[in-house]
């Protein structure tokens, strides 16, 4: 799961709980994560790419803006 690459579809920012989108190869899907920022930073909004830095089961996800 660290490492993967997927988009924002809930405002990931401090204080706040968004939501990514990560495809997930072992499922041969899509699925939603509950997303956090890794660091403390701006505000992650809808549609950014990001990659996921640490991955806490079962549906949470740290993840850093990929540009």
């Amino acid at each position: 799961m660290v490492g993967s690459v997927g988009r924002v579809t809930g405002k990931v920012g401090a204080g706040l709980v968004g939501e990514v989108l990560l495809h997930v190869p072992e499922r041969q899907g899509t699925e939603a994560f509950l997303a956090y920022l890794a660091t403390p930073g701006d505000p992650l909004p809808t549609g950014t790419q990001v990659v996921v830095t640490e991955y806490q089961p079962p549906r949470t996800v740290y993840v850093a803006s990929l540009f």
